[in-house]
C-alpha cells in the first residue's frame, strides 16, 4: 500500500501556548503535534483534520497539565467542535496526540470512539518530550480492537521540525509491511 495513492486521514490533537522542551519553557504559536502533521500531510497527502475540544485548554503549562490530568483522572469524553468526518471514505486514519500523563489527550478518545474504524489501518504518532508514546498504544488496541495498528512515531516535540527524515522512514516501513 502506497498511502499517496490511498484515501488517509490525518487526524490530530495540538496544544498552543506555553510547552515544556529540554531548554525549558515555550510559547508555541503552532503545536508541535500540528507541525507533525503537517510534515506527515506535505509527505503522502491526504485531509488534515485537528481534532478540537470544545472547552479550549489553559495556556499556561502546569494549568494545562493539571486540567488534562484531571480529564484523565475522570476518564472525561470532552465535547468536540468539528465535525466528525465519514470515515467509510479513508483507507488509513493517521491520529496525532502529545503524550500527556503516558496516553492521548482525552478528546483524542472521544473522536476515536466517535467515528467508524472497524478495518482502518491506524498509524499513531505522537510529540513528547521524554515520554514517547507512553502506553497510548496499548490504549489504542484495547480501544480499537477491530483496526488494524501499527507501530507508531514518537517524536520529540522540541526537535519535531527536523523530523521529515525519521517521518519518512516510519512511512516507507509501515508501506512496506502493508503491501
Amino acid at each position: 500500500m502506497k498511502f499517496n495513492e490511498s484515501k488517509c486521514l490525518i487526524a490530530y490533537f495540538s496544544h498552543k501556548g506555553m510547552n515544556y522542551t529540554a531548554d525549558g519553557y515555550q510559547d508555541l504559536k503552532k503545536g508541535n503535534t500540528e507541525k507533525a502533521a503537517e510534515i506527515i500531510h506535505g509527505l503522502i497527502g491526504g485531509d488534515l483534520l485537528e481534532i478540537q475540544a470544545e472547552q479550549q485548554y489553559p495556556f499556561e503549562y502546569k494549568e494545562c497539565c493539571d486540567y488534562a490530568k484531571n480529564e484523565l483522572n475522570e476518564n472525561a469524553r470532552p465535547k468536540l467542535t468539528n465535525q466528525l468526518p465519514d470515515m467509510s471514505r479513508y483507507d488509513v486514519l493517521f491520529v496525532g496526540y502529545p503524550c500527556w500523563w503516558g496516553t492521548m489527550p482525552m478528546p483524542v478518545w472521544t473522536f476515536l470512539e466517535s467515528v467508524d474504524l472497524k478495518g482502518k489501518l491506524i498509524m499513531p504518532f505522537c510529540t513528547h518530550e521524554g515520554s514517547a508514546m507512553g502506553h497510548s498504544e496499548i490504549d489504542l488496541q484495547k480501544l480499537l480492537p477491530e483496526s488494524i495498528l501499527h507501530k507508531g512515531i514518537p517524536l520529540r516535540g522540541s526537535t519535531v521540525d527536523e523530523s521529515q527524515k525519521k517521518i519518512d522512514m516510519w512511512l516507507k516501513a509501515a508501506e512496506e509491511i502493508q503491501a
